[in-house]
């Protein structure tokens, strides 16, 4: 079975057993549903969860699962990265991507000169997101995920091609 990392248990929230998650997904309300399986990765297993309610706190996602509603059941999951099977992953509407198909992905300028790799889609709060690309020379750059710099993606040819525009890289 292939797991996809939704989020990181980052502390416990009070005394009922909920979980304060640090999201890496945009769809916390359908992750999180009652009643849903993720799966926590602890001690190199995957161990099954059911949702038994989830909210939002100031930024976190606040996560109860099902027969552990006591912080002393629950401590241990600190720090443990929170994933979902693969398969149940929703479809996204063409020309969407979700950030672990654009890690890796190689990017050429419209010449196609190679720019780097990405290394990580970045996110801000509000604004647009960021691609993270290591260059060739072992730089970090940072390229707005926006139309006027991103041409194309093609997941098949695992490539991006961006429209360099000076001092951009």
């Amino acid at each position: 079975m292939e797991y996809i990392c939704i989020g990181k248990i980052v502390n416990t929230f009070g005394i009922k057993g909920e979980l304060k998650i640090q999201s890496y997904s945009d769809f916390d309300a359908q992750r999180y549903k009652k009643g849903n399986t993720v799966y926590v990765h602890k001690d190199g297993k995957y161990l099954p969860f059911q949702i038994a309610s989830f909210r939002t706190h100031k930024g976190f996602s606040l996560v109860a699962f099902a027969q552990n509603q006591d912080i002393n059941l629950v401590e241990q999951y600190k720090e443990c990265e929170v994933f979902i099977e693969k398969s149940s992953r929703a479809k996204l509407p063409e020309g969407e991507y979700y950030r672990s198909e654009l890690e890796g992905l190689s990017v050429l300028s419209e010449d196609h000169e190679p720019v780097g790799t990405v290394v990580a889609v970045e996110e801000t709060n509000g604004a647009n997101n960021y691609l993270r690309i290591l260059t060739p020379d072992e730089k970090e750059v940072l390229v707005p995920y926006v139309k006027a710099f991103i041409r194309s993606v093609d997941l098949d040819q695992k490539q991006i091609i961006i429209h360099k525009m000076e001092g951009l890289l």
